[in-house]
């Protein structure tokens, strides 16, 4: 998507260790007017697809996910909590992840009540890099019976082995901007 990647080259900053701060626009600073031509080129791509809900990860992937059910007729979004809290209740399905840019291991959950067997998904994230966060929520629509419809990314770093791993698995994975390379000394910013 070249409004996606003109922005990333024009306001993202590359890290030394893979990171791409993109937080002035996509998972700080939220620009709701690209989240919602993100969302209009998701439901151009999963068109045709039956999607009962879109879920995502906290915090990152709740705007745009939550802007993106707009565009699929208004669909519930569940997220998945990185934290317990006192206001979940009854039965959870839970899955351990690793966290790439936090270098933390979290238990994700989400109440069995949000997702029931044989409800429709569609998955919607602002990054995959290693597919750790994602194989957690894959996990959750397994154990819960439901079925995955698609794979919504905004930015993939292609050069890391998360979307090929999944791709292989036979998910529909569709990342509106895959980045093939990045230099922290010269901050450029390549797309496959």
């Amino acid at each position: 998507m070249q409004a996606l990647e003109e922005r990333i080259r024009r306001d993202g900053i590359v890290r030394e260790g893979n990171i791409l701060k993109v937080d002035n626009f996509l998972n700080h600073q939220c620009d709701t007017a690209l989240y919602d031509e993100l969302g209009a080129e998701w439901a151009r791509l999963f068109a045709g697809r039956p999607v009962d809900k879109i879920l995502t990860i906290e915090s990152s992937g709740i705007g745009l996910a939550c802007v993106a059910a707009r565009h699929f007729g208004n669909v519930p979004v569940v997220f998945a909590r990185k934290t317990e809290s006192l206001n979940l209740d009854g039965s959870q399905y839970r899955s351990h992840i690793v966290s790439y840019t936090k270098k933390r291991e979290y238990d994700v959950i989400v109440a069995k009540r949000f997702i029931q067997e044989g409800e429709h998904m569609l998955i919607i994230d602002d990054f995959l890099a290693m597919g750790c966060a994602l194989n957690g929520l894959l996990e959750i629509c397994e154990d819960a019976g439901a079925v995955v419809e698609g794979i919504g990314i905004a930015i993939e770093k292609g050069f890391q082995p998360g979307g090929k791993s999944l791709r292989e698995r036979g998910y529909n994975l569709e990342s509106l901007a895959v980045v093939s390379s990045m230099d922290p000394k010269t901050g450029a910013i390549e797309f496959a």
